[in-house]
């Protein structure tokens, strides 16, 4: 969940003669996103002493990482910076939403679905120099589904146990064993067929890192990608460096700095500035005006997985009535908000999927904008003097939205109390403590529909509980795949039906850099934001 640069110190290289020439020597730093601690004036020759210029890139995001573990728990954002760039997976999803061979070089699909087989490629390696083998992957899937690696819990040098997410874990319940065939040879048999499985081993839930690094992850990167953390400045910034020991296609720059700014104004000013070469995900879509130049930036515009969910705590006594939910949805005018917090940007959608599954159905018309219909809803529950506590995440998308939707409560006669919450605080008060009425936080990971299933998630925070679902979602799950998209489509309308959640819209990818870097995946197909594919000129 959640969305998706200290500013780089720019060297003077050698001194020269001339003012102004060091002015103009400052600008190029700036312009290029390079460090320079020994480059020389434009037309200038360089020493021979001086070392070749650093190649860096910043990218601003926000929120900020709360561990260095991405599989500790749900919010994604240790994953947005080091999936793909310091972890690595068996096969990756492409930005097309295709599975690709990563550690893995090919794999094999039993007749029944229920057996794969992966073979891995032999010069992968941790950034230790181990190999990654087929017993090191067997630990981690091991470690994300019980805790536990050779039958003991996996616990940090203070002996406490190492955490792994709920939304991580789960999806690896359906494993029944996994073996090591021989170093390079890996055999994983479910307990059922599932659908969903091997795209979330190419998502977070399916990272392998370094077994002599599990104690550590909270506090130190373990990985066999192209980069390493090399420093996480808490409140401001994670610096990532290039791992000298990549098995694969080395990284294009020496350090990657993600720099967490808040104020969405402040991203673009730093951008404008050109003290950050990407904003990750722009926060005020109703500025991107001030970048429409070619010559000096770059708008990357496509979908991502996230559904901007304004969730209700269906355990809540005030909401356990489906009528006062369906009122709560027919309340709000999605296309406003949508208009009012994207620039109308995105796909206002009517359950917990989007337009790149391949089971989406546009649902927006169920539980549709009517205030009227609400206000007959709340009437006909015995609600018509209800307070609701809405408490989003201090995200801007999020509280620009929970203003708006307020007032839309409040026009069919629900009071609510807003009382935005700063990100560590939502994690742990409503995420963690389910501490809520309303909230609104962007959902960011893929085919995330069983989080709706509590046979599955029995604690998970919107507090949904309808056997009827669970047992369309596990039809669709482990039904022949040609049958999934329309049982899964059945799973959703259930969920829309049911107003679990209100779906506002499809969070749109809106990524804004410098013309000179390239690479950029238009679609946010995973936890990733990945640098892997991006280079500058």
């Amino acid at each position: 969940m959640g969305n998706r640069t200290p500013h780089t110190r720019l060297g003077l290289g050698r001194r020269v003669a001339a003012v102004a020439a060091a002015l103009a020597l400052t600008t190029l730093a700036a312009c290029t996103g390079q460090t320079t601690p020994g480059t020389s004036a434009p037309g200038a020759s360089a020493s021979p002493t001086e070392a070749p210029a650093a190649k860096t890139l910043t990218i601003a995001a926000h929120p900020e990482l709360i561990t260095l573990d991405p599989t500790a728990q749900a919010p994604a954002a240790s994953a947005q910076a080091q999936l793909f760039n310091v972890y690595e997976t068996l096969l990756k999803i492409n930005s097309d939403g295709v599975p690709q061979p990563l550690l893995a070089q090919r794999w094999e699909v039993s007749p029944d679905g229920r057996t794969y087989t992966f073979y891995l490629n032999p010069t992968a390696k941790f950034a230790s120099g181990k190999q990654v083998t087929a017993e090191a992957v067997v630990k981690n899937i091991d470690r994300i589904r019980t805790g536990q690696v050779d039958g003991k819990p996996v616990t940090a040098p203070d002996g406490t146990p190492v955490p792994v997410g709920a939304k991580y874990s789960t999806w690896m319940k359906v494993v029944q064993s996994a073996t090591a065939v021989d170093p390079t040879t890996l055999k994983v048999t479910l307990t059922r067929p599932s659908n969903t499985w091997l795209y979330a081993m190419g998502d977070t839930p399916g990272l392998i890192a370094d077994p002599d690094g599990f104690a550590t992850l909270a506090s130190k990167s373990a990985g066999s990608g192209p980069y390493q953390v090399k420093e996480w400045r808490k409140g401001d910034s994670l610096v990532l460096e290039r791992n000298p020991g990549y098995w694969g296609t080395p990284g294009r720059f020496d350090t990657v700095t993600f720099k967490y700014i808040a104020d969405p104004n402040a991203m673009n000013s730093a951008l404008l500035a050109g003290t950050i070469d990407i904003i990750a995900n722009e926060q005020a879509p109703d500025s991107l005006a001030q970048f429409a130049d070619p010559a000096r930036f770059t708008i990357v515009e496509g979908s991502t997985n996230a559904e901007v969910t304004m969730s209700m705590n269906n355990a809540s006594p005030a909401l356990k009535d489906v009528r006062v939910r369906r009122a709560i949805a027919l309340a709000i005018d999605k296309k406003k908000v949508l208009d009012d917090v994207q620039a109308g940007r995105g796909t206002i959608i009517g359950s917990m999927t989007v337009p790149t599954d391949p089971y989406y159905e546009d649902l927006s018309g169920v539980n549709a904008y009517n205030p009227e219909q609400a206000k007959a809803l709340l009437k006909e529950a015995g609600a018509t003097d209800l307070t609701l506590r809405f408490r989003p995440a201090n995200l801007p998308y999020a509280t620009a939205a929970a203003t708006d939707i307020t007032a839309m409560l409040k026009a069919v006669g629900i009071n609510v109390v807003l009382e935005p919450q700063p990100w560590p605080n939502w994690v742990q008060q409503v995420f963690v403590g389910k501490d809520y009425d309303l909230t609104i936080v962007a959902h960011v990971e893929a085919r995330d529909l069983n989080t709706y299933d509590n046979s599955q998630f029995p604690n998970y925070y919107w507090g949904y509980a309808n056997p009827a679902f669970n047992q369309l979602w596990l039809a669709a799950d482990q039904a022949p795949r040609e049958q999934y998209p329309d049982l899964m489509k059945k799973a959703a309308r259930q969920l829309a039906d049911d107003a679990a959640s209100v779906w506002l819209y499809m969070m749109p990818n809106l990524v804004v850099t410098k013309a000179t870097v390239t690479g950029v995946s238009q679609n946010q197909t995973t936890d990733s934001f990945d640098v892997t594919t991006i280079a500058t000129r």
